[in-house]
């Protein structure tokens, strides 16, 4: 467990809350997901919404944001009708999920991975806000940084490889060495038969659309200067074939196209996801 002075949530879990409590604020109903208990664990002060957040000029960004927290609520709920027991969540930074949905969430034991600095934070702010930490919500401090076995850690936590798990890595693989998310797909791809790991990953530049370059390419310093750098991006090949070679049985491509004529194609005010970002769904 971290330090008092070292607890603190990472900067990029903290701007992905605020983007999905945005979505609510700013966009007119239907919402894609409705999110704002990220918004009350940051409690921010006045004129958070800074000019890189500008509701304005952001809009295809938080779509494609809130478009994948969906797809993933709604594996999340589908794979629990199924009978799987167990949700991994790594890198979970602010993840909502146990706290917006516990009648799904109480079905399963949800192991959220992250920072060890983070997940102090988290804890102390879920139980300030009255959340509270119910039994089957594990959060799994990992001090990355200094080597920590996360595997090892999350075994110690109450999670049996031996049963069917959900698995979700969102957000995080841009900033690993491919070595890294390699060596993370095989660890999972040894998991029990039926279970499913979906992961996010960044198009190379030559991939997105012409309209939404500019904007990725504006964030990439941003990134770098808050020690984030964008380290790794994928093809769609690349990343099917990493995870077939991990040994996953059945590996799809689902791209962000997808999510948007899924939760976007209805909608009146134009709001629809910039490209950038695609997932992989691979099953054991």
């Amino acid at each position: 467990m971290a330090d008092e002075q070292n607890e603190a949530p990472d900067s990029t879990a903290v701007r992905t809350a605020l983007w999905r409590a945005l979505h609510v604020q700013a966009d007119p109903p239907p919402h894609v997901i409705e999110d704002e208990v990220g918004l009350q664990l940051v409690a921010p002060e006045e004129g958070w919404r800074r000019p890189d957040m500008d509701p304005r000029g952001t809009s295809g960004f938080r779509a494609a944001i809130v478009a994948r927290a969906r797809f993933i609520e709604d594996l999340v709920v589908e794979q629990a009708d199924h009978g799987v027991t167990q949700y991994v969540v790594l890198g979970a930074g602010l993840d909502t999920f146990a706290q917006r949905r516990p009648e799904i969430a109480s079905r399963l034991r949800v192991f959220e991975i992250d920072q060890p600095g983070t997940q102090a934070w988290k804890r102390r702010r879920l139980i300030e806000l009255g959340y509270g930490i119910p039994d089957w919500l594990r959060l799994v401090p990992v001090d990355f940084e200094a080597g920590g076995d996360w595997w090892r850690q999350l075994s110690e936590s109450g999670f049996d490889p031996g049963w069917p798990a959900l698995v979700v890595c969102t957000g995080v693989t841009m900033y690993l060495t491919k070595d890294a998310t390699a060596a993370t797909l095989r660890r999972f791809a040894g998991l029990a038969p039926g279970s499913t790991l979906a992961m996010t990953f960044m198009l190379p530049t030559e991939l997105i659309d012409d309209a939404d370059r500019p904007a990725l390419e504006a964030t990439k310093p941003q990134a770098r200067a808050a020690g984030t750098p964008f380290i790794s991006f994928y093809t769609p090949h690349e990343m099917l074939t990493l995870a077939g070679d991990s040994g996953f049985e059945d590996v799809q491509h689902v791209p962000g196209t997808v999510l948007a004529e899924r939760y976007f194609a209805d909608r009146s005010d134009g709001l629809r996801p910039s490209s950038g970002e695609d997932l992989l769904v691979a099953t054991t």
